[in-house]
């Protein structure tokens, strides 16, 4: 078998796998929360790859680097266009060492965290104008301007690179930036830089985000971008990519919203949201709306729930901290590693059935896990299907610890309830004891 062959077959099984590990999901519209979140948070794609209409190459022939702690790629064939790089299993991150299915989730101009400018061209913002973006390439943002926008509407294989230089943008009714067409989209935060871009009134159509996009969207860079938003901070119909930079939403619906999937694999992100800090959702597919956390750090206040997705949650690394009315919310949520800290006012970990294509779990195999309940009727960790422990440190504090509907299975890990240690998982039924130590470790 050619070898070109052997990397197509693999390709195929190391997708399939990424899917089974912590495919995509969208978030179904959320019940309202009666509790009110009064806390505030505190201050926080070696390969050659071919562009379909013009021969755009996105080649690097040197490993991707980061100035903090950059995930060291040794690629043998990569194909942006499903997003993929072919990894050996020692990829490391700042979260610790990554399977070749995470790697999938991310090429290598995802990860690279400054961008190419030999033939960038610099558009300089003005008041009340519109910068038209027609082809791929990489374009510098410069200058201070009220209601102006940047709209690329480009060829569906071009991808288009925004480098954020010292930009600021006052906005009255329309998105900064809006993405009508385009392969992809990258939004880079200079090295150093710090960038602004609010919208104070209604949005005058349906493109209801600071930054607007109908297409693939990576977040990345070495600079600070603070958002401020009347409805959505950041929002894409297709995946978000979050792989650097630092980026500061205020928004009074949801911060961070994708269609498809949200992936993160580094970066600083304090986020408030009046509904959700991190949001997937398709209401017209069910199958779909994931959230993938590989590392980074995220600050997340919301009024309703600080994580939600439709299918899944799936933790891998990097640092959580959520005040929320709920934590985190899917059909399923599985966390492998990383640090979470929840202070919730309803529940802190809630799998209900949200997509049809799977049934309601929660799975913590690894990680350190801290949740802080409210007073009345909370569960810290409320399963509506299968509840299975196997790793990781849980510490609750809160009147209801575990509330599952289905089996559970508690094989391994530290849990501690209320500054006690247990081997066993309590079953809390609306506000009372059911079945006793059916959780208890065997």
């Amino acid at each position: 078998m050619k070898r070109k062959q052997m990397v197509s077959i693999f390709a195929v099984a190391v997708l399939a796998a990424a899917i089974q590990l912590g495919g995509c999901g969208k978030v179904v519209t959320t019940e309202s929360k009666e509790s009110a979140v009064s806390s505030v948070i505190e201050s926080t794609d070696v390969s050659e790859n071919a562009s379909a209409n013009a021969g755009e190459t996105e080649s690097k022939t040197q490993m991707v680097t980061e100035t903090k702690a950059e995930p060291e790629t040794r690629a043998e064939t990569e194909t942006d266009d499903a997003n993929v790089v072919m990894a050996d299993a020692s990829v490391k991150s700042d979260t610790g060492t990554l399977s070749d299915a995470d790697t999938n989730l991310f090429s290598e101009r995802d990860l690279a965290q400054s961008a190419d400018l030999s033939g960038a061209k610099t558009i300089s913002v003005s008041d009340g104008d519109t910068a038209s973006i027609a082809e791929a390439g990489v374009y510098v943002l410069t200058g201070n301007a009220k209601n102006a926008s940047v709209v690329i509407e480009a060829g569906d294989d071009d991808k288009v690179q925004i480098v954020l230089d010292g930009v600021s943008i006052v906005n009255t009714t329309e998105p900064c930036i809006l993405v009508e067409n385009a392969d992809k989209v990258f939004i880079t935060s200079a090295e150093g830089s710090e960038n602004s871009l609010s919208v104070s009134g209604e949005f005058s159509g349906d493109e209801d985000a600071v930054i607007f996009s109908k297409d693939d969207l990576v977040l990345n860079g070495l600079g600070t971008v603070n958002i401020s938003s009347s409805k959505d901070g950041i929002c894409t119909n297709d995946d978000l990519k979050l792989t650097g930079g630092t980026w500061i939403v205020n928004a009074s619906d949801s911060a961070l919203k994708a269609h498809d999937g949200i992936y993160a694999w580094d970066g600083e992100y304090e986020l408030k949201g009046g509904n959700d800090g991190l949001h997937a959702e398709n209401n017209d597919d069910d199958t779909v709306g994931c959230i993938v956390i590989e590392g980074g750090s995220f600050r997340v206040e919301a009024g309703d729930d600080a994580v939600h997705a439709t299918t899944s949650v799936t933790i891998k690394g990097g640092s959580l901290t959520l005040v929320a009315a709920e934590g985190m919310e899917a059909t399923q949520v599985i966390i492998y590693d990383g640090t979470v800290s929840i202070n919730a006012a309803d529940d802190g970990i809630n799998a209900g059935r949200k997509s049809n294509s799977m049934s309601p779990k929660i799975e913590i195999g690894g990680g350190e896990i801290t949740i802080v309940m409210g007073s009345g009727d909370t569960d810290a960790v409320d399963s509506n299907g299968d509840l299975i422990i196997s790793g990781g440190t849980i510490d609750i504090t809160g009147q209801s610890a575990f509330d599952y509907d289905g089996t559970c299975s508690h094989t391994g890990g530290t849990i501690i309830v209320n500054g006690t240690q247990t081997d066993s998982v309590t079953n809390q039924m609306m506000g009372g004891q059911r079945g006793g130590f059916m959780g208890k470790m065997r």
